[in-house]
Order: structure tokens, then sequence, then C-alpha cells
């Protein structure tokens, strides 16, 4: 299965990958986790574009979906092994919330691999800015606007639970267990 993690920075992600996979390999599930962008070549440069300024400019944003693309391409095999569940740290979902014109970036990402499953951790853009660093372009309260109502008009179209990401950690997590249990045969009603 591949489960895929999406939302607005400051979500919770990383910390949720991280319980549910200790909770699926608790429940004697193999797991691997990877983030986009990954730590490849295409990875690195993504994350150094990322910290520019212009970052969020049409011209760079449209080189940053292109990258994305790429990055994704050279994980494909990682994503082929049905002998575990992959949890991953963003898709192309990200790049249809964050990246324009999404026409053009579906089309780009018509060979990505699409997620079994979508956990979408809804955040107040208030929160999300209090929870980052402000490093990132990205981290605008004005841009995490938009993208977070790309986000919820996407989960409408997708596979995609959400999940309220201004509760507290362990009912975040909670949730996310309740919404990925059916999806693997695991008694929803035995989820502690």
């Amino acid at each position: 299965m591949y489960i895929v993690f999406e939302g607005i920075d400051g979500a919770g992600k990383s910390t949720q990958i991280q319980m549910l996979k200790e909770w699926l390999e608790a429940n004697g599930f193999r797991v691997d986790t990877l983030v986009e962008p990954t730590d490849s070549e295409v990875g690195k440069l993504i994350r150094k574009i990322l910290q520019r300024p212009d970052a969020t400019s049409e011209r760079l944003l449209k080189s940053l979906a292109l990258l994305f693309a790429a990055d994704r391409m050279l994980i494909m095999d990682r994503l082929e092994d049905e002998s575990k569940i992959i949890i991953s740290d963003r898709s192309f979902i990200s790049s249809l919330a964050y990246q324009k014109p999404v026409d053009w970036v579906e089309v780009i990402n018509r060979y990505a691999k699409k997620p079994d499953l979508i956990i979408l951790l809804d955040l107040d853009v208030i929160k999300s800015v209090a929870r980052t660093s402000g490093k990132d372009t990205f981290e605008d309260e004005e841009f995490l606007t938009g993208v977070r109502q790309n986000y919820l008009k996407l989960a409408e179209e997708y596979t995609c639970e959400v999940i309220d990401a201004n509760n507290g950690i362990n009912k975040v997590s909670s949730d996310i267990k309740k919404a990925v249990a059916p999806y693997l045969g695991i008694c929803p009603d035995c989820i502690l």
C-alpha cells in the first residue's frame, strides 16, 4: 500500500508519519518512509531553490514543478515494492496544490504513481505560520491560504481522508489510525 501525507507546512506530517510507521510495525507490517523532495541530486537542487526569495514567482514555480516530477520518477522503483507499506511525506498532490497551472502540472506528473490513500492534515493557516521557521518563501500566510484551499478542493477529487490537524498530536494520530485501519484489515474498534 502507498499512503501519502499531504498538508500545508507545519501540519505535523513528519510526526504523524513516524507515529503511523511505529503503529503499523507493531501490527506486523513492513514499512518504508520517504520524503519529497528526496535526497537525490534533483531533490537537493529543489531544496536549494525553495530557499530563494523569488521561489513563488511564476517562472520558478514552473521550474520547481518540472524538478519535482523528475524527482518522483527517481523513486518509482521504491514505490513498486509490494512487500512493504510505503508512507510518503508529499506526492504529486503537493505539486497540484502548490504549483500552477494545474493542467500542466497534471500532465508532467502523469507517470507518477497514484497513492492508494491520501491523508490530508488540514491545519489553520495562522497555526501553520506559527509552527514553521519562516525561512521558506512558501511559509507566507497569504500564499498558504491559497494552498490550503487548493488542498481542500483536491480532497474532493482524490481518495482522501481529511484529518483535522488543529487537534492534539494523539487525537490526530488516533484519527489517522481509524482512517488507515479499514484499508489494511485492522479492526478500527481495536485501535488505541
